[in-house]
């Protein structure tokens, strides 16, 4: 029976297969429930999201689903050398993006580097709705955190992109551990070593992790049909996380611009760039990230979202399909299904 595993036991879902937390408002109620409905784990990626509109979020998902689900947080939510960073060096890197300013006739815009964290406040937000599932990415909460969620039924999820940190995971008595592998699209979620030297590939990682640990094990990056999922379930994986293919179906919030470059050629060229956001993420080349190699120095994370905010609308706004940040992972060449549900249903059927 392919869908008992540890992990459908622990989540007490049908089938091992979820919805990758898709933060920056991409994942909706709509597309959780969607996946969360057909017996997989659906998911809400809430780091961008205020402990307020978490929770006007959750009242949504309860009226689309009774079935288990997924909050997602980011422990590191602000780069720590945000701290006291120098106006100069700000005003000196935005320099390096005015061309593209220019281009689009929009100015520069004013930065303020004083950013505080939103993490713990969201915390608190998710205890008051406990979620049975409460995952998390760049870190490994408190103990304080980590026991609360016990205490409250909550089952606690920790990404992992290194053999290391499903150790640390694993220390910290976490539920359960995704494997990301480096083909995964979106942030890089990286902790103990920086993104550029956290860089295993996903099939190589699930092996790691599972020789060296016994916490359940989500494999996660480049997964995208049945292929896929039997491939991980074969190494060792307790289920899957999947993204990109949920990206492109009708539940999910990426713009129509955004779904049609999933579904182009040029879905097959992705690259590792900070250049829109400050931190390593997987996406579809574009102008900005040739323009602005990795090495580059850019703002730290937040702040470099924040420099990017107005440019990325203009682009929209302008059709200028060259400079937006089109989040995919590596496997995104056989995409065809737009409907969420259809896609859980295909994805059953074959794996049967």
């Amino acid at each position: 029976m392919w869908n008992r595993t540890k992990i459908t036991e622990l989540l007490k879902i049908e089938y091992p297969i979820l919805l990758g937390p898709m933060g920056g408002g991409f994942s909706t109620p709509e597309l959780l429930a969607a996946v969360s409905n057909a017996g997989g784990l659906g998911s809400i990626g809430a780091y961008t999201l205020s402990p307020e509109e978490i929770i006007e979020t959750d009242k949504i998902v309860r009226t689309k689903t009774a079935k288990p689900y997924n909050i997602n947080l980011w422990v590191k939510d602000v780069d720590e050398r945000l701290l006291n960073y120098p106006s100069e060096k700000i005003e000196e890197i935005k320099l390096l993006f005015k061309p593209f300013f220019d281009e689009l006739s929009i100015p520069l815009p004013d930065l303020d580097a004083n950013i505080p964290s939103k993490f713990l406040k969201q915390v608190e937000a998710v205890f008051e709705l406990k979620p049975a599932v409460f995952s998390f990415i760049f870190g490994i909460p408190s103990k304080e955190v980590l026991n609360e969620a016990r205490k409250l039924g909550i089952k606690t999820v920790g990404a992992a992109t290194t053999l290391d940190e499903a150790l640390a995971l694993e220390e910290a008595q976490v539920d359960a551990i995704v494997a990301t592998g480096f083909e995964a699209g979106g942030h890089r979620p990286s902790f103990l070593k920086p993104a550029d030297e956290s860089l295993t590939g996903t099939f190589a990682l699930i092996q790691q992790v599972k020789a060296k640990t016994k916490t359940p094990l989500i494999a996660a990056g480049g997964i995208a049909d049945a292929k896929g999922i039997r491939a991980a379930l074969t190494l060792g994986a307790d289920a899957v996380q999947i993204g990109t293919a949920f990206l492109v179906t009708d539940e999910s919030n990426a713009t129509p611009m955004h779904k049609a470059k999933l579904f182009s050629e040029e879905s097959k060229n992705t690259v590792l760039s900070k250049s829109l956001t400050g931190r390593m993420g997987r996406m579809i080349a574009n102008r900005i990230s040739g323009a602005i190699r990795y090495e580059t120095e850019v703002l730290p994370f937040p702040l470099q979202t924040r420099l990017m905010g107005p440019l990325r609308a203009a682009a929209i706004e302008q059709g200028k399909t060259d400079m937006y940040n089109f989040w995919s992972g590596q496997n995104a060449v056989n995409l065809k299904y737009t409907s969420a549900k259809e896609l859980m249903e295909v994805l059953i059927k074959e794996m049967r």
